[in-house]
């Protein structure tokens, strides 16, 4: 792939430089107001839900099949992914100004970010182990690939390389064609 930078030919540094993406837009939109929160909001739930969606599709298959015991971390942080979709919906179309909104989004980053630690400690770390330069680079262009095609929005329930499968161009039509709505009525960006 042309113009790919050299740290996203490995997966793993891939998705370690998503999840300080991920740090940084919380902080981002725990520091604004208004718009720009608003506006920050939108991008974090955008990545998360693109994010997620490539890690089920195609992470987590490989460790089920490659990393030893590979089937129950992959249930772990399938539970995880679960509760921080249901929690992310919620806030989805919350107002970013109500006084309540910072308090349930600091629930959803300590989800988050105990996710992110779970998957770098108990999957990252035997994906790097066990896959050769080359795999990793695949299962990089592969991560692009899912994320290009992914909703951009959660979607709790489709916790699977197959439900993502099945739902997820129809779940990715509908959410794109909503976030250009947005954009247009001015309500996003």
């Amino acid at each position: 792939m042309a113009g790919i930078a050299a740290s996203d030919a490995d997966v793993v540094a891939l998705l370690m430089r998503q999840h300080g993406d991920i740090r940084n837009l919380f902080d981002e939109v725990e520091q604004s107001t208004g718009d720009e929160r608003r506006d920050a909001f939108r991008r974090l739930v955008r990545l998360l839900a693109v994010h997620e969606t490539a890690e089920e599709e195609v992470i987590h298959p490989f460790t089920r099949k490659s990393v030893a015991g590979g089937e129950d971390v992959v249930k772990d942080r399938l539970a995880e992914e679960k509760a921080a979709k249901e929690t992310l919906a919620r806030l989805d179309d919350a107002d970013t100004d109500d006084p309540k909104f910072l308090s349930e989004l600091a629930a959803l980053r300590a989800e988050v970010m105990a996710h992110a630690r779970a998957e770098e400690r108990y999957e990252f770390i035997h994906i790097r182990r066990s896959a050769d330069p080359a795999r990793l680079a695949s299962l990089a262009s592969g991560i692009k690939a899912a994320e290009a095609m992914a909703p951009t929005r959660p979607h709790p329930g489709t916790e699977s390389a197959k439900k993502n499968l099945a739902l997820g161009p129809v779940a990715a039509l509908v959410d794109r064609t909503r976030d250009a709505v947005r954009k247009t009525m001015g309500k996003d960006g």
